[in-house]
């Protein structure tokens, strides 16, 4: 009996699994990348190695890299699977495939499983800010402490517009608008302003910390090997926001306690006609000093 004339068209039949075959291209190539990823491609990534929390952030950035590349591996493969085995073939009628209904099974695995990388991640996240007393600052009472915090070397960290000056406590309260630091050494960052809100950045040391008017805003860093950082202003301050930035570095022991020496003798040599500070003698870190800020916004 002939076929009616207006009678729709069969609908191809294809009994390949391609879900399974995605699967196991995506767990092929994620076993390939994700190791090389981690391995090789982690590391490049900023800021570096030049003190404890800048070593710790590497180290999370090749977690969560490595952590990813199993998902873009994915989306790879589904979608260069996609494109080849179901493209449109010349001269090929394109029909509709068959409705799709939902899979509960497969909702409640994507459930599962976004909602467990998203719980770890939090987890390891939060871990990661802590233990190394988070390398931001917290204001003046910081919630995470590094381990030898209480011997750190304190370094007050005072911006004005527009530039960075660092004040030197322990060695006669002198100080420098180049930001010098001993290596292997814990230190204790005060950060704070005398005019708007700037936020310090030492780059490679993987420090960032807002300096607010009459806030000690308090970081930590533990410096590595010497080495040449950029310190940068992260915040919109004004008109030179743009300028002001300058570069500091960690000195081995050696030479750091010659440059100190140096300066000593040159605040000592200035000091008398100089005004004295409002804090001599008094709080280790004040919010106003002489001379006065510069105020060139005007």
């Amino acid at each position: 009996m002939a076929a009616e004339p207006n009678a729709a068209p069969a609908r191809p039949s294809d009994s390949t699994n391609h879900g399974m075959r995605v699967v196991v291209a995506w767990l092929v190539l994620s076993v390939i990348a994700t190791p090389l990823v981690a391995i090789f491609v982690g590391p490049l990534f900023p800021p570096g190695n030049a003190s404890a929390e800048g070593q710790g952030q590497v180290f999370d950035n090749q977690v969560m890299t490595a952590f990813v590349t199993p998902i873009l591996c994915l989306l790879a493969v589904f979608f260069a699977y996609g494109l080849i085995t179901f493209h449109a073939r010349r001269n090929e009628a394109i029909l509709d495939g068959p409705p799709l209904r939902n899979d509960s099974q497969i909702q409640l695995l994507w459930i599962v499983i976004t909602t467990t990388m998203v719980l770890f991640l939090a987890g390891f996240g939060t871990y990661e800010l802590l233990k190394d007393g988070s390398g931001g600052g917290q204001g003046p009472n910081p919630i995470a402490f590094p381990a030898n915090h209480k011997t750190a070397f304190q370094v007050q960290v005072i911006g004005q517009q527009w530039q960075f000056t660092y004040r030197y406590p322990s060695l006669g309260g002198f100080e420098s608008n180049e930001l010098l630091l001993p290596a292997n050494t814990d230190i204790a960052l005060h950060v704070t302003s005398l005019d708007v809100v700037h936020s310090f950045w030492a780059v490679e040391l993987g420090v960032k910390a807002d300096a607010n008017p009459g806030v000690d805003n308090i970081t930590y860093v533990e410096t590595k090997s010497p080495t040449t950082f950029h310190v940068r202003c992260a915040e919109l301050c004004g008109l030179w926001h743009g300028y002001m930035f300058n570069n500091g570095k960690v000195d081995d022991s050696a030479q750091f306690d010659s440059w100190a020496a140096q300066q000593q003798r040159l605040y000592t040599a200035i000091e008398p006609f100089m005004n004295k500070p409002p804090d001599k003698g008094g709080a280790p870190f004040a919010h106003t000093y002489l001379p006065q800020p510069t105020r060139r916004a005007g």
